[in-house]
């Protein structure tokens, strides 16, 4: 991957950088090709307008933040977006995986002929290169994973094994359904946005990185009472950019990661609650694989506990490509609870009893993720004693199977 600027690029900016910017907008149809002839030379190349709305439009079109600003996971997928799938020899580089169209096209396809290697993120990862070397055996080839001409004859010679809907979905769901219903020995990491010297949002008396670590705390403490390990990303400074955050998730191996956040806007109508999951906002690029099943549903069982918990206006779930849902191994969901610059919002989440509904809110929508077809509660009107209640009932007519045993698990690394 070619290096990322060093400073984030945004109108009325200039310079050899913007220019580069621009390049990949043309190859990607969303800047016309005849900006070059007008900006030349390339140094007097100008984020201008123009430049703005293209950006714009790559970002709807990828599920990332539509803000117009080029920082760094905007240029990554931009920079990736330029590779097709044989443009360039793919391999797996410990510490530094490639990443672009092409690594998601290959991930695609070993989905498709039902190879398994979690999400279809346009990374080059352990994964990747695991179910690459075994496609390449299965087929013949040496296994050194690879992926030069013969491998892609191998490819091209043969068709999708795999029908009637996503493979991965499949597995997602034959994972959860093998796991148990129950949450005892699960790990959650909870990942309470911004923190340290970002605070994110600020309005009506609210901060959005101490009301996320406020609601962490009362969510964290719900959950340990059904036997979950919680684990923060943060508990006071910041727990780094969202790409870190992911690679401490990954490394504990969790079964699930929920970001907390509030947002605003400056048209202070805006208000409600939204919830986000890793999938790609293009149908027209979509391949299997680029979307979770269990963060989805995960998400909307979220938001209509919450919604239905506050008052608060549904502002729908959405598939974003954010660097915390894309880069994690588990389902990873995103909860913006309120707009802090609208004064309802505002007002309800000041009360510490809302807080409280949240987080209960929140864990029943987890113990509702896991119950699968055994869930057959009205959402909203189920409290965490009935939920305990409900599980009983169920395992006591068969419904339910025994709890699985409970796995010892390492202790996670210390958060500061």
């Amino acid at each position: 991957m070619s290096p990322q600027p060093a400073v984030v690029l945004r109108r009325g900016d200039s310079g050899p950088a913007v220019a580069d910017v621009c390049d990949r907008l043309i190859v990607t149809g969303d800047l016309a090709s005849s900006w070059a002839d007008r900006t030349a030379p390339r140094d007097t190349a100008v984020f201008d307008d123009e430049v703005e709305r293209a950006v714009k439009s790559f970002q709807q079109r990828r599920g990332l933040i539509v803000d117009g600003v080029v920082g760094r996971s905007t240029y990554s997928v931009l920079d990736g977006a330029r590779w097709s799938l044989g443009d360039r020899v793919l391999r797996f580089v410990p510490d530094h995986f490639l990443e672009g169209d092409d690594v998601g096209r290959l991930q695609a396809r070993l989905v498709e002929l039902g190879f398994t290697l979690g999400k279809v993120d346009g990374i080059h990862g352990p994964a990747t290169d695991t179910a690459l070397r075994s496609f390449q055996a299965a087929v013949g080839l040496t296994s050194d994973g690879i992926l030069g001409p013969e491998t892609l004859r191998a490819f091209d010679a043969l068709r999708r094994s795999v029908t009637g809907g996503s493979a991965n979905a499949l597995r997602e769901r034959e994972h959860i359904r093998r796991g148990g219903f129950s949450l005892t020995g699960r790990t959650v990491v909870l990942d309470p946005g911004h923190g340290g010297s970002d605070p994110g949002v600020i309005g009506h008396g609210l901060v959005e990185a101490e009301l996320a670590l406020d609601l962490a705390r009362r969510i964290e403490g719900r959950l340990t009472a059904h036997g979950v390990e919680v684990v923060f990303t943060r508990t006071g400074t910041s727990g780094g950019e969202e790409v870190d955050r992911a690679a401490f998730a990954n490394s504990l191996d969790a079964d699930l990661v929920l970001s907390i956040h509030s947002d605003h806007s400056a048209a202070t109508a805006a208000h409600g609650v939204a919830t986000f999951f890793y999938g790609h906002g293009d149908p027209g690029r979509q391949s299997p694989g680029a979307w979770s099943t269990i963060g989805e549903h995960f998400a909307e069982l979220l938001l209509r506990e919450v919604v239905a918990r506050t008052g608060l206006i549904d502002c729908r779930s959405h598939p974003r490509t954010w660097p915390l849902l894309r880069r994690t191994r588990m389902p990873a969901v995103r909860l913006d609870v309120g707009y802090l610059s609208h004064p309802h919002d505002a007002e309800v989440l000041s009360d510490p009893q809302t807080r409280d509904r949240i987080a209960e809110g929140v864990v029943v929508a987890l113990q509702r993720l896991y119950l699968g077809d055994a869930d057959t509660a009205r959402t909203g009107v189920l409290k965490l004693a009935d939920l305990r209640r409900h599980i009983e009932r169920a395992r006591a007519t068969g419904e339910l199977g025994a709890p699985p045993p409970v796995m010892p698990r390492v202790a996670p690394p210390g958060t500061d």
